[in-house]
């Protein structure tokens, strides 16, 4: 009896364990999977941006999907991944099933060798796990593997998000947009609404949240925050990019003294409890703009707040960028808190009326100077930061980048009776130039830079006689003074060297300006066009002009951009009666450009009609990565016949360059010799004059070269206005607004209220 008793336990216990085991496995709750949707999105943002992703799936144009799933948040993702072979499309097919299913532990061993055979050894898969879900804690454990192996410089960053908006508390919101103390983001395919005013630990590329790691609680402290209004009851705020209506925890009599005012706004449970209002400020003119500090005149550079903020305050409130705001002018005001800028109000409208130009070196080879010598005629005022003196008349100053003089910033040298400053370390056509208004020198690691400040009508007295000649007749030298004057304005604002305190520079990559000395002739141009630019639909346009047409125009789309964005600038035949050439047709265009005396405003020019031969080795040692070239093609024309897109064949494959600048290039070289129609010849080029060009082949001579021969019309980009063109035209007896409105299509001529 005792044997059987102990027989029992022991067949028993071993029983029940069993038994305990086999309820465990099968009550335990499932691990949750991580969809393929979810795991493609992480991947591919590792390898590409946001933009770069958006860019890709432009190019790539088609998809594996079926139509009526084209517009899920997941296709692009889905889409890279079994481009780039992380994924199989036949295991996984391209549909909104599969998308939104359990990624299996298979499919993350094919990404995880496909990626780099370093990590092929972290997702670890057997038979019996194979066609399992692969679990969603496990995956972003691996994630963090791919983020050491491929994304060292930390793309990809684990960072702190607070969210204060998504479209459950602001409808106005796109679907997947998220409002966020890092600014807009995107969350694609993440669960965020649960998580309004919750700081979390997240993954972050650019403009996309990746995952959520990490609640890190409620109740946050709002930074920066501008009040617009309320009672009471509630406060109306504009955080970031949104405005919203935020509770206070109890009713409060003190709202008027809030509103139109910076504060820290603290929250519980989305309620506000303390408001801490920052009311000092400070005003002056903006010297440059940092990305940790703004230099005022009379304050030097005032470093920045952490979460300063950018708002326009006038009429609707905006957020604005730093690259926004425009130095050199004074329509902002700096709220300050702890001796930094917490936010920058721009506060009035901008009346831009006058310019601030970077004064490029010798040859406009490059932004910086090893030395600078100044001179005038009259006596020299010298400010830097709340010190001031005095140079007599006459007396040449040299400054050298690393002098002690430049400890103490930025030197500013304006004349005291209005005499121009001349630049004798300067050359120029014109020989050493003399500058209006007044010149500022900044010392940085790299040498001087030399900022002309000026008023905007003086500024173009000396661009119109450096971009036309001033023997040209005096409709066509006010023709170019509007589009100068309307250039500029627009120029201004892009704000391209606000780190030193300039708008733009006095090179081609602008305007020339004060390259050729300034002349009666232009400055009338410029005195009876006073203030006047061009306007389409109430707003000013992007006056662009070039030098001589082929006989026609092109429109925005020489660049990439989408004509329906600039109407104004359309492709038109430099004929009477306005009218547009259909020339994107090979055989058509080359029948066009071979025409040398095919009747135009600017046919008389030299460049109106070009040619030029080149050969096989040149084109080879331009063009690389097809081996030796064998031929050339224009496979694409935009409006006007200019090429846009140029296929290249050589021994070892073929290679397509897009762009009329790339083209120019890759078909240009110094060696060549360019025949100009009036029968002279110039040589020297790196690029063609033009991208309105076809090439015929040659074929190989008798001394064994292959050559090609390219026939090209016009010089420059085609956009816009022709000089030459508008000469012609005001030879012609056609008035200045005629000659604008024949080149830009639908535009009035206005000074701006």
């Amino acid at each position: 009896m005792k044997n059987r008793s102990m027989l029992g336990w022991v067949i028993g216990i071993p029983l029940l364990v069993v038994i305990l085991i086999l309820i465990i496995v099968f009550n335990e709750p499932k691990k949750d999977g991580i969809s393929r949707a979810m795991a493609a999105k992480s991947l591919a943002l590792v390898v590409l941006s946001p933009e770069e992703l958006s860019a890709w799936q432009k190019e790539y144009g088609a998809s594996h999907f079926p139509a009526e799933t084209l517009k899920e948040w997941y296709v692009p993702y889905l889409d890279y991944l079994y481009e780039q072979g992380y994924l199989a499309e036949s295991e996984a097919p391209a549909d909104a099933k599969h998308a939104e299913g359990e990624l299996t532990y298979g499919e993350a061993a094919h990404m995880a060798q496909a990626l780099s055979p370093e990590l092929s050894d972290v997702v670890k898969v057997t038979r019996q796990n194979r066609e399992k879900p692969f679990p969603h804690e496990l995956w972003w454990l691996f994630y963090d593997s791919v983020l050491r192996e491929l994304d060292p410089e930390g793309e990809v960053a684990k960072t702190s998000v607070l969210i204060y908006g998504t479209p459950d508390n602001i409808p106005e919101a796109p679907e997947w947009t998220a409002y966020t103390n890092l600014g807009t983001l995107r969350f694609d395919g993440v669960t965020l609404d649960p998580y309004l005013d919750h700081k979390l630990s997240a993954y972050v590329r650019g403009t996309q949240l990746i995952h959520v790691l990490e609640d890190q609680g409620e109740n946050p402290l709002y930074r920066n925050v501008w009040i617009t209004d309320g009672d009471a009851e509630s406060l109306s705020v504009f955080l970031g990019d949104i405005k919203r209506e935020i509770p206070f925890r109890k009713k409060t009599k003190k709202t008027e003294t809030m509103i139109g005012h910076l504060a820290d706004i603290q929250m519980e449970k989305g309620r506000i409890t303390k408001v801490s209002l920052k009311t000092e400020t400070i005003t002056g003119k903006i010297l440059s703009v940092q990305e940790d500090a703004i230099e005022l005149e009379g304050y030097g550079a005032v470093p920045l707040d952490d979460e300063v903020k950018v708002l326009k305050t006038y009429g609707e409130v905006e957020r604005q960028k730093l690259s926004d705001i425009l130095v050199g002018y004074d329509v902002e005001e700096f709220v300050v808190a702890k001796g930094k800028i917490c936010a920058v109000l721009t506060v009035r409208r901008l009346q831009a009326d006058t310019i601030r130009v970077l004064l490029m070196n010798n040859q406009f080879q490059g932004l910086f100077h090893p030395s600078i010598t100044i001179r005038s005629e009259g006596a020299v005022t010298i400010v830097q930061e709340k010190t001031e003196q005095t140079v007599e008349a006459g007396q040449e100053l040299t400054f050298t980048s690393g002098d002690s003089v430049f400890q103490k910033g930025r030197l500013i040298l304006t004349p005291s009776s209005g005499q121009e400053l001349l630049v004798t370390s300067l050359a120029r056509a014109q020989g050493a130039p003399g500058y209006d208004g007044r010149l500022e020198i900044v010392d940085t690691q790299e040498g001087l830079v030399l900022i002309n400040e000026l008023y905007l009508e003086d500024y173009l007295k000396k661009v119109v006689p450096s971009e036309m000649p001033a023997s040209y007749e005096m409709e066509a030298l006010k023709a170019q003074a509007v589009c100068a004057r309307t250039y500029a304005y627009m120029q201004l604002q892009s704000n391209t060297y606000s780190q030193y305190g300039a708008h733009i520079d006095d090179s081609t990559n602008f305007q020339v300006y004060n390259n050729i000395a300034t002349d009666h002739n232009t400055e009338e141009a410029v005195q009876q066009t006073y203030g006047k630019m061009l306007f389409y639909e109430g707003a000013p346009i992007s006056a662009y002009y070039f030098s001589t047409s082929c006989g026609t125009t092109a429109d925005s789309s020489v660049w990439g951009s989408d004509p329906d964005d600039m109407p104004y600038l359309q492709s038109v035949a430099l004929q009477p009666g306005r009218k547009s050439l259909e020339l994107t047709d090979n055989d058509a265009f080359a029948a066009f450009i071979k025409k040398n005396d095919y009747p135009a405003y600017d046919a008389d020019y030299p460049f109106y009609r070009w040619n030029a031969t080149t050969t096989e080795e040149i084109l080879t040692a331009n063009i690389g990565g097809v081996g030796q070239v064998k031929n050339v093609k224009v496979t694409e024309r935009g409006a006007g016949g200019v090429a846009q897109k140029l296929l290249v064949t050589g021994t070892e494959g073929e290679k397509t360059i897009s762009g009329q600048n790339s083209i120019r290039a890759a078909l240009g070289d110094a060696s060549l010799t360019i025949n100009r129609k009036d029968g002279k010849t110039t040589d020297g080029w790196r690029s063609l004059p033009s991208g309105f060009l076809t090439v015929d082949d040659l074929g190989t001579g008798e001394d064994g070269v292959h050559s090609f021969k390219i026939y090209g019309g016009g010089y420059g980009h085609g956009v816009g206005m022709s000089q030459n063109g508008a000469q012609g035209m005001a030879k012609d007896g056609m008035k200045y607004e005629d000659i604008l409105q024949f080149y830009y299509h639908g535009v009035s001529v206005e000074a701006p209220e």
